[in-house]
């Protein structure tokens, strides 16, 4: 009996783009740290609390919708969609981060960069639910 290997090479593209980003924020808040001389919370210093919750929002959001590519991929789902949500998620957290670092308040880059990650959280979560039927 031929043994049948499943791959998911869409998942695992976004997967390294969004752990190579997840690096970069990850030595943005270190590098802050260092410098600021801050080992733990922010401070007192709003800016840097920017690059914190930058890295943190991405800690949140990025777990949960990599699982659900993986698992829409993994049941064949329309790979137009998992690109989608893999695109949305990649560019939401990015200008989400961005906004996050360059502007204290709301930005159009943080509104547009959560909206972004809602729609891939969105398509993701569809995907997994059209699975059952």
């Amino acid at each position: 009996m031929a043994e049948t290997i499943m791959t998911t090479p869409i998942t695992a593209f976004y997967a390294g783009l969004l752990g190579i980003t997840f690096v970069y924020l990850s030595i943005l808040v270190i590098n802050q740290r260092r410098s600021k001389k801050v080992s733990l919370g922010d401070g007192g210093d709003a800016h840097f609390l920017g690059f914190i919750r930058a890295h943190g929002n991405f800690a949140e959001y990025v777990p949960l919708a990599l699982v659900m590519m993986l698992i829409a991929e993994l049941n064949d789902s329309h790979h137009i969609l998992l690109h989608l949500a893999g695109v949305l998620m990649l560019a939401g957290r990015l200008l989400h981060a961005y906004g996050l670092r360059h502007h204290v308040g709301a930005s159009w880059q943080r509104i547009w960069g959560m909206l972004m990650t809602f729609a891939s959280l969105l398509i993701g979560s569809v995907l997994c639910l059209l699975i059952l039927y």
